[in-house]
């Protein structure tokens, strides 16, 4: 008869193997990290006990900024202070759950501009792919909430509209040194 040992990771790992949710396999406690949650006998059949993956929520980070922002009429402290703020809507171009993310913003005429630097990151944010799929949005700025259009901006217009970014927030200019990537910039475009 064989046993199948069902282990919870305490940390995440970049081991072989080990992921966010857990591990299962046919090791004793003492072969793996993590600690024993359950055992299943099956005749000669392993049984691994999948735990369901977590609901996509903001992280720590964004949810204090999101609460911050909505408590203080779009104002918040800390790195983002003075910054103007947005909380952009969007849908899960896979899953089509919403989400919030909070982002720094350039105002461009009545149109307000967001870039996809993601802190300098090789890969574009979630939020990316998610606007391109679903280009309607919700956003709040300030104490107001409404429906927006993002287009993505390309050439000449996305590189002006990039460095007056890093002229207002010149920390911005920092993330260019970890990557190659060009960060894509969307024009969010108020609709009526």
């Amino acid at each position: 008869m064989a046993v199948s040992f069902v282990r919870q990771q305490r940390s995440v790992s970049t081991a072989p193997g080990l992921c966010k949710q857990g591990v299962t396999g046919s090791q004793p406690p003492e072969a793996g990290h993590g600690r024993l949650v359950g055992v299943r006998f099956s005749g000669r059949k392993q049984v691994h006990k999948r735990r369901p993956r977590p609901v996509s929520e903001p992280s720590g980070w964004n949810q204090k900024i999101i609460e911050e922002f909505r408590s203080n009429a779009g104002e918040v402290g800390g790195y983002f202070e003075g910054a103007p703020m947005i909380l952009i809507h969007h849908i899960g171009a896979r899953s089509g759950t919403e989400r919030v993310n909070p982002l720094v913003y350039l105002s461009d005429g009545d149109d307000m501009i967001i870039a996809a630097t993601k802190g300098g990151s090789p890969t574009n944010p979630d939020w990316y792919h998610n606007l391109k799929a679903h280009p309607r949005i919700t956003v709040e700025v300030g104490t107001a909430t409404f429906p927006v259009e993002a287009t993505e901006v390309m050439g000449d217009a996305r590189d002006e509209l990039w460095r007056r970014l890093v002229a207002m927030r010149p920390g911005f200019a920092e993330y260019e040194t970890k990557t190659s990537r060009i960060f894509p910039m969307f024009r969010l475009t108020r609709l009526t």
